[in-house]
C-alpha cells in the first residue's frame, strides 16, 4: 500500500484528492494546522464514507503548519510518505495584496521548509508543488511550459519562488520533484471567496430571497476554467511518470467574468444585470488580463485531457449551490457527474462537503 501526504487538505484540491488516493487504495495523511474552530467540513463525509475499503478508512491528519519546519520534519519522519502533494497555501490572489509578507512566508516559503524536511528525513518521497497560471501575469496566450513568467501579485510571487525551489532541489539534489502549472479550476467545494463560487452561491441566495445584489470588480478579466476533479487526477499522474517534468494544466479555452455571469444566470432563466454591482474594492492593484493555457505537452506526453466544458462546470456549480440553499435545481449538473464520473467521485459528496 502506497502511502500520501497531503498538505492543504482541507481546501477544495486537497479533499478531491484524498478521495481520488483512497479510491486507489493508498494511505493518506493530511496535514492541518491547529485552530480553534474545525476546517475539515470537506473532507468530514469520508469518514462517512469509506470509499469501499470495508468499513476502514485509511485517511489520518496531522496537525502541522508549513510555517513550522519542526512540525512538518516531524510529520514526514513518522508518516514516512511515498508521495507528498504540497496544496497549502495562502491562495487568494485579492488578499496577497493586503498579506503580502504572510503571503511570501506561507506561500513561498513553505515549499522549501516541505523540500528541506524531505531531504533532511533522508526519504525518497516524490514530490508535487502546486504551482499557478498566476506566474504568467501578462504573458501574451496561450502558455505553456516555456512562457516567460510575469508575475503581477505577491501571491504569484510567492508561487514563483515556489515554483524554482522545488526545480532547484529536482536539480541539485536529485530529487523526484514537480511542479503542475494549474490553470484556473473550480467546484461546488470552491472557497466562497474565489468569483466563480461567489457568482453561484449569490445567485442561489438571490433565487432563494436571502440576498438582493451581487457585488464584483473586473468583469473583463478572461480565465481558463477547468473542473477540479479532473485536476486532482493530473496531480497524481504526475508523480506516477518515470522521469520528473513539469506540466501545465488547463482546458485550452478562456472565458470572462461576464462570460460566466451568462452562463450561471441563464442556466435559471434570471438575468445577471439586473443584480450585479461592480465596486471597485474588487479590483486588483494589478491586473492579470489573460490566461488561457497550452497542454500540448499534457496531451502528448501523458495522454491527458479535461472531459468537462465551460458550460457544463458552470452547471455543476450551480446546481449545488441551489440545492445547498434547499432549492430545486435544473438537475443537468448532477447528471453531468453521474455520466462523466465513477467510483470516488459523486454527486452526493459534493454538497455533504459544502455543508447540507
Amino acid at each position: 500500500m502506497k502511502t500520501a501526504l497531503i498538505t492543504g487538505i482541507t481546501g477544495q484540491d486537497g479533499s478531491y484528492l484524498a478521495e481520488l488516493l483512497l479510491h486507489k487504495g493508498y494511505e493518506v495523511h493530511g496535514l492541518i494546522r491547529r485552530a480553534s474552530t474545525f476546517n475539515t467540513r470537506r473532507i468530514d463525509h469520508i469518514y462517512r464514507d469509506p470509499h469501499g475499503n470495508g468499513g476502514k478508512v485509511n485517511l489520518f491528519l496531522h496537525y502541522g503548519d508549513v510555517a513550522a519546519p519542526d512540525s512538518l520534519l516531524d510529520v514526514i519522519y513518522n508518516v514516512k510518505p511515498d508521495e507528498v502533494y504540497h496544496l497549502a497555501a495562502q491562495s487568494h490572489v485579492r488578499v496577497s495584496f493586503d498579506m503580502p509578507e504572510y503571503t511570501g512566508d506561507v506561500t513561498g516559503l513553505g515549499t522549501t521548509r516541505i523540500l528541506e524536511a524531505i531531504r533532511k528525513g533522508g526519504m525518497k518521497s516524490r514530490f508535487y508543488q502546486a504551482s499557478s497560471s498566476e506566474l504568467y501575469g501578462n504573458s501574451k496566450p496561450p502558455q505553456n511550459e516555456n512562457t516567460p513568467f510575469q508575475p503581477r501579485s505577491p501571491y504569484a510571487a510567492a508561487k514563483l519562488y515556489a515554483y524554482w525551489i522545488t526545480q532547484n532541489y529536482r536539480e541539485g539534489y536529485g530529487m523526484f520533484s514537480v511542479n503542475g502549472i494549474l490553470f484556473n479550476h473550480e467546484s461546488p467545494r470552491r472557497g466562497e471567496t474565489f468569483v466563480t463560487r461567489k457568482i453561484t452561491q449569490a445567485l442561489a441566495n438571490i433565487r432563494a430571497g436571502n440576498q438582493k445584489y451581487l457585488y464584483l470588480g473586473n468583469l473583463q478579466s478572461r480565465r481558463d476554467w477547468g473542473y477540479a476533479p479532473e485536476y486532482v487526477e493530473m496531480m497524481h499522474l504526475m508523480l506516477q511518470q518515470e522521469d520528473p517534468e513539469d506540466y501545465v494544466v488547463g482546458t485550452g479555452e478562456a472565458h470572462t467574468i461576464e462570460e460566466f455571469l451568462d452562463e450561471a444566470f441563464g442556466y435559471v432563466g434570471m438575468d445577471w444585470h439586473d443584480v450585479v454591482r461592480i465596486d471597485p474594492r474588487y479590483y486588483r492593484p494589478t491586473e492579470v488580463d489573460y490566461l488561457e493555457a497550452d497542454t500540448s505537452k499534457a496531451k502528448q506526453k501523458l495522454d491527458w485531457e479535461p472531459k468537462i466544458t465551460f458550460n457544463e462546470l458552470v452547471r455543476i456549480m450551480v446546481d449545488a449551490d441551489l440545492e445547498l440553499v434547499g432549492l430545486e435545481s435544473p438537475g443537468e449538473g448532477k447528471k453531468i457527474i453521474d455520466e462523466r464520473f465513477s467510483g470516488w467521485h459523486r454527486w452526493e459528496d459534493q454538497v455533504v462537503s459544502m455543508g447540507r
